[in-house]
């Protein structure tokens, strides 16, 4: 059920309660639509308004309209804090970086949809290690044995983030051995080492499975490339659930095709959606899901409880929770 979901945290994505914070006032909830989402800011105790020169805070429900929320930024300056949709913040980079400012606060959905992407994390990283994308295509019986036990194996999580911690746990039953690599070296629970991206060329000779949940910044971008796939084992697995372009199209490709990778399942691409006729789909050692490792029937609730929480903490109710750091871009 939906409503067995729960938001994950990670030990960055919680406001002191004594940091500075936005005047409380009413909050807009735009482009218009959602109620579940309005009746989330009541159910904290939030007044619910159209935009005027009395909005204190903002609910934008729509990725694809991110440059229209710069224009409601520059019109309405005495906007404290914003709500944006999702975890990733990629498409809003623009926009918070022209309007950024110190009395805005801005908190996004990460952590929020933690548990179905980390759901669809171990599917896919399950699917390629027993050969399904081969053998979904396959239109004769094969009995060739093959395929990879997922119990002991060593797995490479880049990214510390909610879906890291909720895929750790996810994990445990298998009994991997599982390093995280992060921007710090601060431990996450449930990981054997956490190291610091500059050790991720040390640890990828010794993953069989590599799975990237990393936000998508000017530094990660082509996180994984040729030099990156070249030190892989060639029965290890990528498993990309974050951002398309966190890996190079180009390189990967090439490392199926020249053996380089045992397997690849992305439920991202770059680009994005993948173009019909595209290499990808026609490489049978890679999977490919559409950006569906969560739906809006399992967002929305999310989503609304995570608004319930931030309305909260507009009021002075509690911390504000997924604050995006300005700094790293997410």
């Amino acid at each position: 059920m939906t409503g067995q979901h729960r938001a994950v945290l990670s030990d960055e994505q919680e406001r002191p309660r004594d940091a500075w914070r936005p005047v409380s006032g009413p909050v807009a909830v735009l482009p218009a639509g959602g109620d579940q989402f309005v009746d989330a800011i009541v159910a904290a105790g939030g007044v619910v308004a159209p935009l005027s020169p009395a909005t204190r805070g903002l609910i934008w429900l729509s990725y694809a309209r991110a440059a229209e929320l710069g224009e409601v930024l520059a019109l309405n300056p005495q906007i404290g804090w914003v709500q944006l949709p999702w975890a990733g913040v990629d498409a809003f980079a623009d926009v918070l970086s022209r309007h950024r400012r110190d009395d805005l606060l801005v908190t996004s959905a990460k952590g929020a949809y933690a548990q179905p992407v980390a759901e669809h994390a171990l599917a896919l990283t399950l699917a390629s290690l027993r050969v399904l994308p081969e053998r979904a295509r396959a239109r004769s019986w094969n009995a060739v044995p093959s395929g990879t036990s997922l119990y002991g194996r060593s797995v490479l999580i880049i990214g510390a983030g909610g879906i890291a911690r909720e895929l750790i746990r996810l994990l445990a039953p298998f009994g991997p051995n599982i390093v995280v690599v992060r921007r710090s070296t601060q431990p996450v629970p449930g990981a054997a080492r956490t190291v610091p991206v500059g050790r991720l060329h040390a640890e990828l000779p010794h993953a069989d499975v590599v799975v990237v949940a990393a936000a998508l910044t000017g530094d990660t971008r082509h996180l994984l490339g040729d030099a990156e796939f070249a030190l892989m084992k060639p029965t290890a697995h990528l498993v990309n659930i974050a951002r398309g372009p966190l890996v190079d199209t180009g390189a990967l490709l090439a490392a199926l095709a020249g053996g380089a990778l045992a397997g690849a399942a992305l439920d991202v691409t770059d680009p994005e959606p993948l173009p019909d006729g595209h290499p990808l789909w026609g490489e049978p050692r890679c999977l490919i899901t559409p950006h569906m490792a969560d739906t809006p029937e399992m967002t929305a609730p999310l989503l609304a409880e995570r608004i319930r929480l931030n309305v909260a903490a507009l009021l002075g109710n509690g911390p504000f929770v997924g604050v995006v750091d300005p700094d790293s871009g997410y």
